[in-house]
């Protein structure tokens, strides 16, 4: 377990990843990264234009459908 801390960086806040987590993530600076909620908390993983692609279409038809997934959720 690695603890972060939050920095000022100019007029927000950020956290700086050490060198081992971005070396898994296998990212450099200027990357982007995507930020995913999940059951255990939060995940961060690099930026997968594909993936993003699939969860914007994804949205969509959650939006679309609604009324139907909160049924089917019950």
């Amino acid at each position: 377990m690695i603890q972060l801390s939050i920095r000022k960086i100019g007029n927000s806040l950020g956290v700086i990843l050490p060198r081992e987590a971005l070396d898994a993530l296998k990212v450099k600076e200027g990357d982007s990264l995507t930020l995913t909620e999940s059951p255990e908390g939060f995940r961060v993983t690099a930026f997968e234009p594909e993936f993003a692609k699939k969860m914007e279409k994804a949205a969509g038809i959650m939006a679309r459908y609604r009324n139907a997934l909160r049924e089917l959720a019950k």
